[in-house]
C-alpha cells in the first residue's frame, strides 16, 4: 500500500523518485507511515498531503480548526482506535458517521470503525498534524475513562440482535466461541486489558465470573484493585480469547488448565517482551482466569537492591558463598522468594560452576543456568529431578520448593555431600523452617549439620517518592509499634498523599523485609536438644538477628514504607 501511494505521488510529480526512495527507507526503518516520512524529510507539508488525497480520491478536505465536534459523537470511537488509525469522528446523521482521516485509503480503519459502531462511514481528509491535535483536544481523558469508553463502544451487540452472543445459561457451541473470540472488539478488549496491566505495573490479572457480573481486577504492588466490569454476555468470548492466546483447549471447561502467552508490546516507543503465565479454574459461574505477568525487566538480580539491611546481607552472602550446605528462603506466596533465589544464582553464576535448578514453573530464563521444568503428571517431580541432578556433576542446586519428605531427604543428602542447595519453604518465620523440616521427618542432627542459613521475607509497598510528605505520629504510638523510647524521639514518619504517578494510593513499588537467621554453634546445639521455634528465634535475636518486624521499622524510619504496611505483613 505504501509503495503504491508513493508511486502515485511520483506519477503526479509531487515528489521525485529519489525523494520517494529516501522516504521509503525511513518508512521501513522506523515503521512510520510513508506520508509522515515525506513530511518529516520536508518534501511536503501535511496540508499538501491532504490536498493530494482530496483531489485524487474525490474526498472532501476539511479544516478541523473550524469544526465544532460533538462530544457524544467522539464517544462512538475509542481513544485507542482514533490514535492508532489517526482518525476523528466528526458528525453523525442517521446511520452515517463522518470521520476525518489523514489517509482515506486506509480501508482497515473504515472497516474497523464500521464494525465497531454499526454505522456507514463517510470519510473526509484532514492534515495529519491537525488530526492528532484534534484527537488530544477532543478526548483529553484519563486512562480510566478510556477503558470505560471501550466498554461502551465495544458493543454493537445491543443494537443488532442477530450478532448477540448466546445467553450464559445456554451452552455455546465451540465454533461460535472461536468466532466470537476472534471478533475485533473482543480482541481489542483483551489486548487493552493486558497492555493496561503492564502500564499500571500489575503483577497479576484476574478475570472473574459471577452470577450478574464479570469483573476484571489487577494486583498492583501486592493489592488487588477493580479495573472494569465488562458485560456478562461477553465473558465466554473473553475467556475463549485468552485460552486461544495461551494455546489451551477452549472446549474443556470442567478441569483447570495452565498455559503461557508470549507477546511483544510497544510501550513508550520501545518494544517490550512480555510473558504471561495463564491459569484457568472452573467456578460456579464459569471459568476464572488469572494471568501472572512475568516481566524480566522488573527482576532485580542485584542483591543490594532487594532491601536487605547491611548486616543481614553480609550474613546471606557469606552463606551462599560456602561450597556446600543448605540455604532456605521462606515466606508466603508472592513474598519475593523467587527473586531472592534468582539474585543468589546470579551472584554465584560463573563459567566455573555448574548450576542446576528444578522449578515449577520456570519464571525467568537465566543465561548459563540449567533449568528444569517440573511436570508431576509425567512423573518429573522435584525429587526425581534432584536425583538426576546428583548424576550431573552439579556445584549448586536450586530446588523450587521442598514440599515433601522425599524432596527434603534428597536435598539434605546433597547439602551434606559437597553441594550448595538453595530452596524455599512456606513458613511464617526463619525459626519455624527448622521445626517444619523436623516435622517432615528429617532427623535433628541432619538439620543442624546441613543447614547454614534461613531467610524469611515479606514484601511491603514503598511510599511514592512523588507525593511523600512528613506526618506527625504521637510518640506513644511509635513506642507501641516497637520503637525504643529514645529512638522514637528521632523518628520521622512519611506517607504519600496520592498523585497521578501512584494512582492516588500514596504507594509506588515494593521493597523487601528480611529476617536472616544464621546457624551458629549455639543454635545448632539447641536444634539437637529439640528446642521450639520460639526459643530458637529468641536465641537468634540475642545473636543479632534482625526480625521481620524490626526490618520493617528500620524502613519506616528511613521513610521507605509506612507503619500500616509493616503491621499488615508482620507481627511484633
Amino acid at each position: 500500500m505504501s509503495q503504491r501511494l508513493g508511486d502515485l505521488l511520483v506519477k503526479e510529480k509531487i515528489i521525485t523518485p529519489e525523494q520517494l526512495a529516501e522516504a521509503m527507507k525511513i518508512h521501513k526503518q522506523t515503521s512510520v507511515r510513508l506520508t509522515a516520512a515525506v513530511v518529516k524529510l520536508g518534501y511536503l507539508t501535511d496540508e499538501d498531503i491532504a490536498n493530494f488525497f482530496s483531489r485524487k480520491y474525490g474526498v472532501p478536505a476539511v479544516n478541523l480548526a473550524c469544526f465544532e465536534i460533538d462530544p457524544e459523537v467522539v464517544k462512538l470511537v475509542p481513544f485507542e482506535t482514533a490514535k492508532r488509525y489517526q482518525i476523528l469522528p466528526l458528525n453523525r446523521v442517521g446511520a452515517s458517521l463522518t470521520i476525518a482521516m489523514a489517509d482515506p485509503t486506509n480501508v482497515f480503519a473504515t472497516d474497523d470503525v464500521k464494525f465497531m459502531t454499526g454505522f456507514n462511514i463517510e470519510p473526509v481528509v484532514a492534515a495529519e498534524n491537525a488530526i492528532l491535535a484534534a484527537i488530544d483536544k477532543a478526548y483529553g481523558t484519563t486512562r480510566e475513562e478510556d477503558l470505560a469508553r471501550v466498554m461502551e463502544t465495544l458493543n454493537p451487540l445491543g443494537a443488532d440482535p442477530d450478532v448477540e452472543l448466546e445467553q450464559e445459561e445456554q451452552e455455546a457451541e465451540l465454533v461460535n466461541l472461536e468466532q466470537a473470540a476472534d471478533e475485533a472488539p473482543i480482541v481489542k478488549l483483551v489486548n487493552l486489558i493486558m497492555s493496561d496491566a503492564v502500564k499500571r505495573g500489575a503483577s497479576d490479572i484476574h478475570l472473574e465470573p459471577y452470577e450478574k457480573e464479570f469483573r476484571v481486577r489487577f494486583r498492583v504492588d501486592g493489592l488487588l484493585m477493580a479495573v472494569m466490569t465488562p458485560p456478562v454476555k461477553l465473558k465466554d468470548a473473553i475467556v475463549s480469547r485468552v485460552k486461544i492466546m495461551a494455546k489451551l483447549d477452549i472446549s474443556e471447561k470442567r478441569l483447570p488448565q495452565d498455559g503461557r502467552i508470549m507477546l511483544k508490546m510497544n510501550l513508550n516507543g520501545r518494544k517490550k517482551q512480555l510473558d504471561f503465565r495463564v491459569s484457568t479454574l472452573p467456578t460456579l459461574w464459569g471459568e476464572k482466569i488469572v494471568l501472572r505477568l512475568l516481566d524480566k525487566e522488573s527482576l532485580r538480580l542485584d542483591m543490594t537492591q532487594l532491601g536487605f539491611e547491611q548486616a543481614s546481607l553480609v550474613k546471606f552472602e557469606r552463606a551462599i558463598l560456602k561450597p556446600y550446605g543448605m540455604v532456605l528462603v521462606t515466606g508466603p506466596t508472592g513474598s519475593g522468594k523467587t527473586n531472592t533465589l534468582y539474585s543468589s544464582i546470579s551472584r554465584l553464576n560463573s563459567p566455573q560452576t555448574n548450576i542446576m535448578t528444578a522449578e515449577d514453573p520456570i519464571e525467568f530464563q537465566l543465561m548459563g543456568v540449567n533449568q528444569v521444568q517440573v511436570k508431576e503428571q509425567i512423573g518429573l517431580t522435584f525429587a526425581t529431578a534432584l536425583r538426576a541432578f546428583l548424576r550431573q556433576d552439579p556445584n549448586i542446586i536450586l530446588v523450587g520448593e521442598i514440599r515433601d519428605i522425599e524432596t527434603a531427604e534428597i536435598a539434605v543428602k546433597a547439602a551434606l555431600t559437597g553441594h550448595l542447595v538453595l530452596s524455599t519453604l512456606h513458613t511464617n518465620g526463619a525459626a519455624e523452617a527448622i521445626t517444619r523440616l523436623m516435622n517432615m521427618g528429617i532427623e535433628p542432627f541432619l538439620v543442624a549439620t546441613s543447614l547454614h542459613l534461613i531467610c524469611a521475607q515479606r514484601l511491603v509497598r514503598r511510599v511514592c517518592v512523588g507525593c511523600s510528605q512528613r506526618v506527625e505520629v504521637p510518640l506513644q504510638a511509635l513506642i507501641d509499634e516497637g520503637f525504643g523510647p529514645e529512638e522514637a524521639k528521632d523518628v520521622t514518619i512519611h506517607k504519600g498523599k496520592g498523585c497521578p504517578t501512584c494512582n492516588g494510593t500514596g504507594y509506588k513499588g515494593r521493597t523487601g523485609l528480611y529476617e536472616v537467621m544464621e546457624m551458629d554453634d549455639d543454635i545448632r546445639e539447641m536444634v539437637l536438644l529439640g528446642a521450639s521455634s520460639v526459643e530458637l528465634k529468641k536465641k537468634a535475636v540475642e545473636h543479632g538477628m534482625i526480625t521481620l518486624h524490626r526490618s520493617g521499622l528500620i524502613k519506616v524510619a528511613l521513610g521507605v514504607t509506612t507503619l500500616e504496611e509493616v503491621a499488615r505483613e508482620t507481627i511484633q
